[in-house]
């Protein structure tokens, strides 16, 4: 035995490590979890203290015999998954599976993928925390306990497969009761009313603010007028100068949550693309002769932390680059400790020293916006704070009070190289030079003017307004952001328009379900209590079993009421038009609709839209859109009506005539597309012709090659010609049987399926990442 064995999860970050660590160590991969709760049953006894029956993933045995192999040969094995709860659960179950092969397990942490960073982990091995363990497998356990038995109270009513995440629920919540508040807002008037003062030579504009020395409303264009008659008539003079100077303090290094949402604001990133992303930045880059780099320190943070080594450097950067004024007051103390992986740090560069510009090359697009965003910030971190000339200026005729305020830039300090972004409804601060004006000098009033203005209601959450509510409700953790918001959209609970969010109708009555009969579980404040109950679990002070025991005492009770009655109060305020019976909200395969709660004896049912207000309108149910058509069976007209594959064109004679065709809607009108209809392009796998092919699951591009070609894609209309949609498909192994794993699509989405098959019937869950790749789901 001369070697020693690295295990990480990622393939990228082991081939990283290894460059560092040199030939006396073999770094391997995991590929993430190796096991986990079974998919088909709850996995979990709640009779003997919530034990979790664990199973090894599927797909993930021969990782693991690789990994005994590997171990049973070497010195001392090292567990070096990410310093977090689900590294440290992966740590755990790898050491699970191959103690038996070596006892001599150790578990170190790489804060950065650096020279240093690695050297510094693997110099202070520790014992697996087990605390943190639990923390990780009682999130696990409570995330099951609630989707697994929640998810299918919502089939029956709803449809088949929907599913009710514990901490998902709640953000959902957050956005359907936002919608709430904006429909129910009533715009209340109000008025602002400007003056244009002459004081000596100098013009100033204030805003009327204060009568009799209280801030006041100006509610209608009837009291404007009252004060405009009265202001005209009197006079003022400046009652109050008071100037100083402000500073703005550099913004903090960025932890996890801000990272989202900046990258949010200034790069339009998803919180999801975000961290898939800094993943990449953390694991290693290639830098030509140089190999592969950490370019960042570990992304899931929730400390602003930042080691005396970075300080320095970035203290001696500044100097060199800007000035010794720039450099912000950095407290250097000495550490009473070498190790500097006691705690998690701040999201940083590894070295300032590797400038943005200095690696582009080497990064795509994506990646080189979010370094040199977290470059900047903390390089900015680092700075003097920015300073204005604050002046405030109030002109007074005794009764009504007008204010002006302006400051001027004088010293820019950190704003030199970085400015945070904003969210829509942040005020804008105030700009622009205050003259010099002494107390007690006359104000002549030249003009005033007057605004009409409504409130606004509450705005609607953006990916950045979102995780910030989130963070400040304690709901989740940083590290679960991404996952709960790419979740609820997946799930079709809420859309994105505008980068806003807005709850669907699906998402609206899932969410009205899961509060009507579990109105404790799916709590705010509750959901936030169990995230502090994870942290104490983490930090010994609580025992996991009984957190776990105390949360279903309460889950328990709601369970079985809404097993033995679930409470569907989604009744609207509409009549039935026809027996004038109450109308309620169902869900059906071609979406919402409402129906008469007296079925059968009443059978209408009906579409509805909501209006601004958020009530809703019985829509006519039409057979279909006109097309102007006619049905080549029986003459009558063909309209467009929806399916579960989409729009298609359907014989207006139905039942009577069951004619069905598929179509394209172009500029000059529609275009019926036949089967085996041959296109324009050509494949691109092997020059032959394209056909339109019909499938089970609607229409699609085929090679005229077949079998010996299989290229298929979905298409898309361009300039009114029919296309193929060619997709990044990730290259992906059979782990079964070593073929190739080909891309499908089925009823319930797209999937991977080995070539082999019927010999081998080895499937996969298709998941498409933010770059458009589709790849196998862990």
């Amino acid at each position: 035995m001369s070697k020693n064995l690295v295990i990480v999860e990622s393939p990228a970050k082991a081939r990283t490590i290894e460059k560092y660590l040199g030939k006396d160590f073999k770094v391997m991969a995991s590929i993430g979890h190796v096991k986990d709760l079974p998919e088909n049953e709850l996995g979990v006894d709640v009779d003997k203290d919530f034990k979790p029956k664990y199973k090894i993933i599927k797909g993930k045995k021969k990782i693991i015999d690789a990994l005994k192999k590997e171990a049973e040969k070497s010195d001392v094995v090292y567990l070096a998954p990410d310093p977090d709860r689900e590294g440290e659960a992966i740590a755990w179950h790898i050491a699970e599976e191959i103690k038996k092969k070596n006892f001599n397990i150790k578990r170190v942490e790489f804060h950065e993928i650096t020279k240093k960073g690695i050297s510094e982990g693997i110099s202070n091995p520790k014992e697996i925390n087990l605390k943190r363990v639990n923390a990780q497998q009682s999130r696990r356990i409570l995330d099951r306990l609630v989707g697994y038995l929640v998810s299918p109270l919502l089939w029956k009513p709803l449809k088949y497969g929907l599913s009710a995440g514990r901490v998902q629920s709640v953000a959902l919540r957050l956005i359907c009761e936002r919608e709430e508040e904006i429909e129910k807002f009533v715009p209340k008037e109000y008025h602002l009313v400007d003056g244009l003062f002459l004081i000596g030579d100098n013009s100033i504009k204030a805003r009327l603010e204060k009568k009799d020395g209280k801030k006041f409303e100006i509610p209608d264009e009837e009291t404007v007028n009252k004060i405009k008659e009265e202001v005209l008539k009197s006079a003022f003079v400046v009652s109050k100068v008071d100037r100083k100077e402000a500073k703005q303090s550099a913004p903090l290094p960025f932890i996890t949550s801000t990272l989202q949402q900046e990258a949010v604001r200034k790069l339009g990133f998803s919180a999801k693309k975000t961290m898939i992303i800094a993943q990449q930045l953390y694991e290693g880059v290639g830098l030509g002769k140089e190999g592969p780099v950490g370019l960042i320190t570990y992304m899931r943070t929730d400390s602003t932390r930042i080691s005396e080594d970075a300080k320095s450097e970035a203290r001696n950067y500044i100097i060199d680059k800007f000035g010794e004024k720039y450099v912000g007051n950095l407290r250097i103390k000495k550490s009473g400790t070498k190790n500097v992986q006691d705690a998690h740090e701040a999201i940083r560069p590894t070295s300032v020293l590797r400038e943005p510009e200095l690696v582009k090359e080497f990064l795509s697009n994506d990646q080189y916006k979010l370094y040199k965003l977290i470059w900047e910030r903390f390089v900015a971190s680092q700075m003097a704070p920015a300073k204005y000339d604050r002046s405030i200026i109030e002109i007074s005729d005794g009764i009504y009070t007008f204010v002006a305020r302006g400051k001027i830039l004088t010293f820019d300090g950190f704003m030199k190289l970085y400015t945070e972004g904003k969210d829509n409804g942040d005020e804008e601060g105030e700009n622009g030079l205050i003259v010099d004006v002494k107390v007690n000098e006359k104000a002549a009033l030249k003009e005033i003017t007057s605004k009409q203005m409504f409130t606004t209601p509450p705005p609607r959450y953006t990916e950045a307004t979102l995780v910030k509510t989130l963070e400040q409700k304690g709901i989740g953790r940083p590290s679960t952001y991404a996952t709960i918001i790419s979740t609820i959209v997946e799930r079709g609970y809420v859309t994105i328009k505008d980068k806003k969010f807005y709850p669907t109708e699906l998402g609206r009555i899932v969410n009205s379900l899961l509060i009507s009969n579990f109105p404790k579980i799916f709590d705010i404040k509750f959901t936030a209590n169990m995230e502090k109950d994870l942290d104490e679990i983490e930090k010994g002070k609580v025992d996991w079993k009984k957190v776990l025991k105390d949360f279903y005492i309460n889950f328990e009770k709601e369970l079985k009421k809404a097993e033995d009655k679930l409470v569907m109060d989604l009744t609207i305020d509409n009549k039935c038009p026809q027996c004038h019976g109450d109308l309620i909200i169902k869900y059906g395969k071609n979406g919402a609709f409402v129906a008469c709660n007296n079925y059968p004896e009443c059978k209408f049912t009906s579409d509805f839209k909501r209006n601004e207000n958020g009530q809703i309108e019985l829509v006519e149910s039409k057979k279909g859109e006109d097309t102007g058509i006619k049905c080549e069976k029986c003459g009558k007209e063909m309209v467009i009506k929806k399916s579960r594959f989409g729009e298609i064109l359907a014989c207006s004679g139905y039942p009577e005539c069951k004619n069905i065709k598929n179509f394209i809607k172009l500029e000059s009108g529609i275009r019926v597309i036949e089967n085996n209809e041959k296109i324009d392009e050509k494949c691109p796998e092997c020059g032959n012709d394209l056909y339109i092919k019909k499938g089970r699951n609607g229409l699609f591009i085929g090679c005229s090659n077949y079998p010996e070609c299989k290229f298929t894609a979905n298409f898309r209309v361009n300039d009114g010609k029919i296309v193929p949609v060619v997709i990044k498909v990730d290259d992906v192994e059979c782990e079964k049987c070593g073929g190739k794993m080909v891309l499908k699509r089925g009823r319930r989405g797209s999937f991977f399926a080995c070539e082999n098959y019927p010999e081998c019937k080895n499937t996969k869950s298709a998941i498409t990442l933010d770059d458009g790749t589709i790849t196998v789901k862990n």
